[in-house]
């Protein structure tokens, strides 16, 4: 489906843009952290189609900064890649918690940091063409030593940057965790930090 340009499309995503419906679905697998599950659907066009969806619980992630103006950045394995990634911290919501309360427990958890200041900079979808994930956005500040213990599967090493560093790091591609590079740049406005290229 073409849109013109007298069509604008909608921050929201909704717009004018006809609805999938489910026809049926099946649970294929429940997991500790996801959930997929296969559906039929009936496009737009009266035609049937598939969707695999993983669901998964809301998330946020962190973006915390130090009195000096630094960014905390977190270095940790990630299996499925085999490798290591420095990224903001971050994780799932529990069940009862909100996205706030998860990016006090996660900062604690990861930096051994709490907020005195915990600002909301919005929300995206980690991967709204397969998952369910909704992840909030936090910008840290005011942060004083408060330790929680890490995850038993965590082995983490906290990377201190410049927050002018960070930022241009997540613009220019040299880090590669999409939450982060989406986090840094949506904190960059607070951070005083350029994030656009120059023209």
């Amino acid at each position: 489906m073409r849109i013109s340009r007298e069509q604008p499309l909608e921050a929201s995503g909704n717009g004018a843009m006809k609805s999938e419906e489910t026809l049926s679905s099946e649970s294929v697998f429940e997991g500790k952290v996801v959930r997929l599950r296969v559906d039929t659907v009936r496009l737009p066009t009266g035609r049937s189609g598939v969707r695999e969806v993983v669901e998964h619980g809301k998330s946020v992630v962190v973006v915390p900064v130090g009195a000096d103006g630094s960014v905390l950045l977190v270095r940790q394995h990630r299996y499925p890649i085999g490798g290591a990634v420095l990224e903001a911290p971050a994780g799932g919501v529990d069940a009862g918690e909100t996205p706030y309360e998860c990016a006090q427990r996660e900062l604690r958890e990861e930096t051994g940091r709490h907020a005195g200041t915990l600002r909301n900079l919005g929300w995206f979808w980690v991967s709204p063409g397969y998952c369910t994930e909704k992840m909030h956005v936090f910008l840290a500040t005011d942060l004083t030593h408060s330790p929680l213990d890490p995850d038993e599967d965590e082995a983490i090493e906290i990377v201190t940057l410049p927050a002018a560093q960070a930022v241009e790091q997540a613009r220019s591609g040299h880090l590669h965790d999409g939450k982060t590079i989406a986090a840094l740049l949506m904190a960059a406005p607070a951070l005083a930090a350029p994030c656009s290229s120059p023209a």
